[in-house]
């Protein structure tokens, strides 16, 4: 999927998010990932860039994001 549709895909999983607040929380993933965290996709994190990486987590939700979830689900 392309990074656009990754986007739009998440922005439309949390509707009170912006795109500003995506980018920051996607800084912070790519941070643990480049500390050592664990993907939790099986992707080989040597041919994709960690800020690839955070966004395919997010958008298939297996990362949560503090204070954008949706708590009626």
């Amino acid at each position: 999927m392309k990074t656009e549709e990754l986007t739009a895909k998440i922005l439309d999983m949390n509707p009170n998010m912006d795109r500003y607040q995506l980018a920051l929380a996607i800084a912070a993933r790519c941070d643990e990932l480049e500390n050592g965290a664990q993907s939790k996709l099986s992707v080989s994190t040597k041919s994709v860039k960690s800020a690839d990486l955070a966004l395919m987590e997010m958008a298939e939700g297996l990362v949560t994001i503090k204070g954008f979830v949706d708590l009626e689900k």
